[in-house]
């Protein structure tokens, strides 16, 4: 056979192998492929889509995700993750993901963009008001000391240590009463 017969991935899979399905089979494009997280550092990361807490593992290249695939070392999740887990990748990069603070203030027909620190600063503000307004001190001749009119929900993946400390700052510091997380519902 001439060289250039050799060059034909048919004729090499049957020349060389006799299964025809390794190296001989493959083209020379196919030969040169990485995988798409070659060269990349990874992140052990936790998937916030439940309660659950699989392992996740965050390639990154150039400050970029790169992709997220189940972590093996997780014993929780031995490296398996949910279809929302397994797409978690688009968190991140989707084009459509919103990056700015949005605000649509009280009878106004448009959203506004604003300064995190601005809306971190209305959030506070909202809520000390609302606990002026309803904080109750004394009920019946007794101490109450307890708000109604805020309540706060948390999040499935929220682990205890940062429910142990929601809960004392919001039940504790602020009075409220209605303190749950979604986990539980």
């Amino acid at each position: 056979m001439t060289n250039t017969f050799l060059r034909w991935p048919l004729i090499r899979q049957l020349s060389l192998a006799r299964r025809g399905n390794g190296r001989e089979a493959m083209s020379d494009e196919t030969r040169a492929l990485q995988p798409r997280n070659s060269g990349a550092s990874v992140a052990r990361s936790i998937c916030p889509y439940c309660g659950v807490g699989c392992g996740q593992l965050v390639f990154h290249r150039a400050n970029k995700v790169v992709s997220i695939e189940g972590d093996p070392a997780s014993p929780i999740s031995a490296g398996h993750l949910c279809p929302k887990g397994a797409a978690s990748q688009e968190l991140v990069t989707h084009p459509n993901r919103l990056t700015r603070v949005k605000y649509r203030p009280a009878y106004a027909t448009a959203w506004q963009e604003l300064e995190l620190e601005t809306a971190m600063d209305m959030i506070a503000d909202r809520v000390w008001a609302s606990r002026e307004r309803g904080f109750v001190e004394q009920q019946d001749g007794k101490p109450l000391m307890q708000v109604k009119t805020i309540a706060h929900l948390g999040g499935a993946t929220l682990d205890n240590e940062e429910n142990y400390l929601i809960k004392k700052l919001f039940a504790a510091g602020l009075g409220m009463v209605a303190v749950s997380n979604q986990a539980r519902i």
